[in-house]
């Protein structure tokens, strides 16, 4: 369906933010199917990749890029109550999307990049950046870790839930963004399971944990 993209494979999906060269590389050796948000079509293009379809309201992509893609490859949404990071989500159905450029300098940026992940909660999206990674749990994730590793819990909304191999448990905790958070946990035994009772919990780790991150998703439920 044109304006949509259809994958087996995860996606990388590139925005117009800070973006380091390496971020996008492990991202395209494990989705090499590249989706551009608006002004991320510039940024592809001047790397030297082809995007397959680039969304937005094209506020800021350039007259050269659009002219490059053809109408073929441009989805135009016109809708100024959501983000391009939004729009491009919602046109990418596959089994996870590795997003890049959606963050990095801006504060205000990377704070709307959470807020995309936790109003999608039916997306498998992993958000790389700064050394870090960051995704929204579903609800039963279950993953084999180094003891010590970082994990940190933040909610984009009331959460509660239970862990297993953390140094902090967070039974009995009730979570929200003006209240209880969970940063700076750790991994205080291989294996870790996480469960969550309602959607809105983002995780954010090392990026050196992105293939077991991936391969935990691929065999989580959703919400």
């Amino acid at each position: 369906m044109r304006g949509f993209v259809q994958s087996d494979r995860p996606v990388t999906l590139l925005g117009g933010g800070d973006c380091a060269p390496g971020d996008l590389r492990v991202a395209l050796a494990r989705a090499p199917l590249l989706v551009a948000a608006d002004g991320g079509a510039d940024r592809a293009l001047a790397l030297g990749h082809e995007p397959a379809l680039a969304v937005g309201d094209f506020d800021s992509i350039s007259a050269e890029a659009r002219a490059r893609l053809g109408a073929a490859r441009l989805a135009h949404v016109a809708d100024q109550d959501s983000t391009d990071f939004d729009k491009a989500l919602a046109r990418i159905d596959a089994p996870a999307v590795l997003a890049v450029g959606f963050g990095g300098a801006r504060m205000d940026h990377t704070l709307a990049a959470f807020s995309t992940l936790a109003r999608h909660p039916g997306r498998r999206c992993v958000l790389l950046g700064g050394g870090d990674l960051c995704f929204l749990a579903p609800p039963v994730l279950d993953m084999r870790l180094p003891v010590g590793a970082r994990l940190s819990l933040f909610p984009m909304a009331p959460v509660c839930g239970r862990s297993e191999g953390l140094r902090w448990a967070i039974e009995g905790l009730a979570f929200a963004p003006a209240g209880v958070i969970g940063t700076s946990n750790a991994v205080a035994a291989p294996d870790v399971a996480l469960r969550f009772e309602a959607p809105g919990m983002l995780v954010v780790m090392a990026d050196a944990a992105l293939d077991t991150v991936l391969a935990a998703l691929e065999g989580a439920p959703q919400w």
